[in-house]
């Protein structure tokens, strides 16, 4: 039941995200070139797996993304909101997906393993 409630609330952040991005003046086709960029960290695997959870949650980390778009609304910075944007929609459907924050022993194991 919780992982329901969890992936709802990420669908609320989705829809946030996309809302944000339709009043920056830029094409569509941008945020869907730019949406799959947050998984290059995943090449922090590549050194192990406590690298690579590190590095994996950093980029998909909503705390991250919601920081990032609160500093370029407060420095009026399109493109710094595009980054916090990309980053709190791609975190969202990842998490839908139930792609969750990683643990540092294994890709698979996530946060949404808790409430399984």
């Amino acid at each position: 039941m919780m992982a329901t409630w969890l992936k709802l609330e990420d669908v609320v952040f989705f829809i946030l995200a996309l809302v944000t991005f339709a009043q920056l003046d830029y094409v569509w086709w941008v945020y869907l070139v730019l949406f799959l960029l947050p998984d290059i960290s995943m090449i922090g695997y590549a050194a192990g797996p406590a690298v690579g959870a590190a590095t994996y949650n950093v980029a998909h980390h909503q705390g991250v993304a919601l920081a990032v778009c609160l500093l370029g609304a407060w420095m009026v910075s399109p493109p710094v909101l595009l980054a916090g944007t990309v980053l709190l929609g791609h975190s969202a459907f990842d998490r839908v997906l139930g792609y969750g924050l990683k643990y540092p022993d294994a890709f698979k194991h996530t946060h949404f393993d808790e409430f399984a």
